[in-house]
């Protein structure tokens, strides 16, 4: 086997493609590889753009004390201890997005975050953005599935440091 193959060969393997054999299964084997390439780089863009918008759009104003999100959580009766507790979530998991071990962990924490974000929207707040969570709930649960085996890794460094 030459080193050309020994990707695809693999990467038949991964797709569930067993018992392919001849050029046509390597041709289907190295399309596989593409596909998994560019599904690897359209996922990672995914994963930035969300960091950005949870950094700058979403962290940034309650972190800053901004009047529009100060007056949203003086609504609600949170004050500033919650406005500043939800910023930091959202700054650390942009964060965790962006970090190979943590992104798994840091996509299913934002997406905990969505969920409880529809559930104020809709219950303390007029709910004219509650689509919003929802919408930013399925990448995220796409970035946590897909990552999952990071998971793992993140256990294996946990145990090693206790």
């Amino acid at each position: 086997m030459s080193e050309t193959t020994a990707p695809a060969a693999t990467a038949a393997s991964a797709t569930g493609t067993t018992g392919v054999t001849g050029t046509g299964g390597t041709a289907l084997a190295e399309s596989a590889t593409v596909g998994g390439r560019r599904a690897r780089i359209a996922l990672r863009a995914l994963q930035a753009l969300l960091a950005l918008f949870f950094a700058v759009p979403s962290a940034l104003p309650k972190l800053i004390a901004h009047s529009s999100a100060a007056e949203t959580f003086d609504e609600m009766g949170w004050g500033s201890t919650g406005m500043y507790a939800i910023g930091v979530l959202e700054l650390a998991g942009a964060i965790g997005l962006l970090i190979p071990v943590l992104q798994s962990a840091a996509a299913t924490g934002l997406a905990a975050l969505m969920v409880g974000a529809f559930v104020v929207q809709v219950t303390m707040l007029d709910g004219q953005y509650a689509a919003t969570p929802l919408i930013l709930l399925v990448p995220l649960a796409l970035i946590a599935w897909t990552r999952r085996s990071h998971n793992t890794d993140l256990l294996r460094l946990l145990r090693r440091q206790s």
